[in-house]
């Protein structure tokens, strides 16, 4: 994958924003992510992302992150498609399969 981004981010707000999406996104999780243009995306998260130092079309350095999505067919698993999403593009993720739930104590 390229080390350039559309966008990379300096500001500590913006970073902490790409880490809060991040911790949303974890392997596995069936998401529905809506875009800052109002697409809608939906699949499956190949592996967790993680935020990493882009360089920017200006040639700055910054901070963004991705995230790949396989979008399975079911009935024809020959055209399983993937796409990378930025996340700083992201406006809304929604957990489209039930979470995880953490094991019962032990001797509860």
């Amino acid at each position: 994958m390229s080390r350039k981004a559309q966008t990379v981010h300096t500001d500590p707000a913006a970073i902490e924003r790409i880490q809060e999406r991040i911790e949303q996104l974890p392997g596995g999780a069936h998401v529905s992510l809506l875009m800052e243009d109002g697409e809608e995306i939906e699949g499956i998260v190949v592996v967790r992302p993680s935020a990493q130092l882009f360089f920017g079309p200006d040639g700055k350095e910054g901070t963004n992150a991705r995230v790949r999505l396989s979008q399975p067919a079911m009935y024809q698993p020959e055209s399983v498609a993937n796409t990378d999403v930025w996340l700083d593009r992201i406006v809304l993720i929604r957990r489209l399969d039930p979470e995880e739930q953490p094991a019962p104590a032990p001797g509860h």
